[in-house]
């Protein structure tokens, strides 16, 4: 059987961090990872992988649950997002450095999408940094991208599992990993730690949809005229990223039937939200046990 692998990870937010356990059991199980493409999250620990960065980069992660999320929420009032993402990105230097994409050790793509020519931008040549900024733009959440006349955001938004742009070899067997899957997920008992991060990421949450009231308010006394509007949803901000959550897993599901993986590993989309990221340790062992039942099923086939 055939022992290389063309990976691709999909978008997803903090549950992207099920591709670390995933990369993790298929290199247990003797598979070499020969490319590599992916969108958002994805991009993101495609792009480690093919660094060789991912091990301390999954260091930092497990560590990260210990810290409060919301120092890394610089919000702005600036236009096209509420976050612009340089804290997080001064973080990401430090693992991803100046690299380009055409000189790692491992064949890497990753997709992100225009909002001034309404179509993909596949990054396969370039700074790797740029390509997961790009490729990790949540719309409305983090600031878009702008390069060579491009507005870019998530490539979630237009290709959350990019099956048709990972780059093949002879006799390689196709793998995509999608952690927004319509499955259940049967939720472990909390950590004692996690009781504290629930409370700051509660209030991320929080910070988050008051800032977004205050675009809608802003938004009312500049274009309302005075009339008086219908209220306005409490929650904007979870009901902008569950709706992107549902499209994503709509064009996941259209790529999947269309190119149809050699193997599909897949994790609850009610695995984490998009912020979860302390729960790593968690996210990770879903990836593991997700993989592990995708390959048996391989060898049964």
């Amino acid at each position: 059987m055939a022992k290389n692998v063309a990976l691709v990870l999909s978008s997803g937010g903090a549950r992207g961090i099920a591709h670390i356990g995933v990369i993790e059991e298929l290199t247990k199980s003797g598979y070499t990872i020969t490319s590599v493409s992916g969108a958002s999250m994805g991009a993101l620990v495609g792009g480690m992988l093919a660094k060789g960065s991912l091990p301390v980069f999954t260091e930092w992660l497990l560590a990260f649950t210990k810290m409060d999320m919301i120092k890394f929420m610089d919000l702005t009032i600036g236009h096209g997002g509420l976050i612009k993402g340089e804290k997080l990105m001064k973080v990401l230097e430090d693992y991803v450095g100046d690299i380009r994409i055409e000189d790692l050790p491992i064949p890497f793509s990753c997709v992100a999408a225009d909002l001034i020519g309404h179509k993909e931008f596949v990054f396969n040549k370039g700074s790797l940094l740029q390509a997961i900024r790009a490729s990790s733009s949540i719309p409305t959440v983090f600031l878009p991208v702008s390069l060579d006349g491009m507005m870019l955001v998530d490539g979630g938004v237009l290709n959350p599992l990019p099956l048709d742009l990972v780059k093949r070899t002879d006799g390689d067997i196709l793998i995509a990993v999608n952690v927004n899957a319509n499955i259940p997920y049967e939720t472990p008992v909390q950590k004692p730690e996690h009781a504290d991060l629930e409370k700051y990421y509660g209030k991320m949450r929080a910070t988050l949809n008051e800032k977004w009231a205050g675009v809608i308010d802003h938004y009312i006394e500049k274009y309302m005229n005075g009339k008086t509007p219908k209220p306005k949803p409490a929650n904007m901000f979870d009901i902008i990223s569950e709706s992107i959550i549902l499209a994503q897993n709509k064009a996941a599901g259209i790529y999947i039937e269309k190119y149809k993986p050699d193997v599909l590993v897949e994790t609850s989309v009610d695995a984490a939200s998009t912020f979860d990221f302390y729960k790593s340790e968690e996210l990770i062992e879903a990836g593991r046990v997700a993989c592990r039942k995708a390959l048996d099923e391989l060898k049964k086939s």
